[in-house]
């Protein structure tokens, strides 16, 4: 049987290769400021195709307190989403999906509500989070936190890819759970902020896809049974000889809605389904949301071929439990 602990470390490496050319939209520019980018590499400010400046974010109290010291660089041009961060340091998404992971392996279970409690503390915690972007979806958490809702009542109709952020890490912590029980332990979990159709969806897809590798499906395989609704294997064997800048950016968006984001993720895993490297490097530079997508395109190459040691992140060595 193949570990699941490899989808968990294969959707760290793919974020944390991807993060500094995250939401790059010009190519060119992405090859500019990175050339090949085929190790963990640092950002760079300025971002040349940054929109931070367009997002804000003002804490109601000190309950929804989520910037802290990064707000000072919300409403700037220029900055860069993860300015901060090191080579082969993660997001915040990724973040957090590792401390689920840690999270359910210590307690031996997944509980909605000690996560939220969990999830509320780090966000909240001073110095934990170094990274200059968060997600509509953590925002609007906060702002009906701040107004005194219940957590599990702060969630919202989020349809971003980065809502499948924690499921390989809630999946793997769960190694051994029964396949129905699972998917509903993620439809659960990924519920708590992401309550759109389109993302639990895509979760369920996920934990279908990983099922089925864990059983010694080949990729491919797996892809044909459980993704069909998402990606038509005969499209995608006819789309292989194209580059993949054409089919992220013509036939799909590199953007971030689930809708676009999930066949395109999926197509690259087709793709690149004997290869775990080329995989997380081609998902890299098409740009758009690639850290987002890395979720799925690490976590299936990831379970397929187990994820080769430089591309084991910083943060999950030595190995985890």
């Amino acid at each position: 049987m193949t570990s699941w602990k490899n989808a968990y470390l294969g959707s760290l490496a793919a974020d944390a290769l991807a993060m500094p050319v995250h939401w790059y939209y010009d190519r060119d520019a992405l090859r500019q400021d990175y050339g090949l980018v085929d190790h963990f590499m640092a950002p760079k400010n300025p971002h040349p195709g940054s929109i931070l400046w367009r997002s804000s974010y003002q804490a109601l109290n000190e309950r929804g307190d989520i910037l802290r010291e990064q707000a000072a660089y919300w409403g700037q041009r220029g900055i860069h989403y993860h300015q901060f961060l090191k080579a082969g340091e993660n997001t915040l998404n990724f973040r957090l999906a590792t401390e689920l992971y840690h999270s359910v392996r210590k307690r031996g279970g997944y509980q909605p509500d000690e996560w939220l409690d969990l999830y509320i503390s780090r966000m909240l915690e001073p110095g934990w989070n170094r990274d200059t972007y968060m997600e509509e979806y953590h925002r609007a958490f906060f702002t009906r936190y701040s107004q005194g809702k219940a957590p599990a009542k702060c969630g919202i109709s989020d349809e971003h890819i980065g809502g499948l952020a924690t499921v390989p890490a809630l999946v793997a912590a769960l190694e051994g759970c029964p396949r129905e029980e699972l998917r509903k332990i993620v439809k659960t979990h990924v519920g708590l902020t992401h309550a759109h159709g389109n993302v639990l969806r895509a979760a369920d897809t996920l934990v279908r896809v990983l099922w089925a590798l864990s059983q010694g499906e080949p990729l491919r395989d797996a892809l044909r049974q459980e993704a069909g609704d998402w990606l038509s294997g005969t499209k995608a064997n006819s789309w292989l000889q194209q580059p993949d800048e054409k089919i992220i950016g013509q036939r799909f968006s590199p953007a971030c809605y689930i809708a676009e984001a999930m066949p395109a993720a999926l197509y690259l895993a087709w793709k690149y389904h004997d290869d775990f490297s080329a995989g997380i490097i081609a998902n890299a530079m098409v740009g758009g949301d690639n850290c987002h997508r890395g979720a799925v395109i690490g976590s299936l190459l990831g379970m397929t071929y187990g994820v080769p040691e430089p591309f084991i992140v910083p943060s999950e060595n030595p190995p985890i439990i």
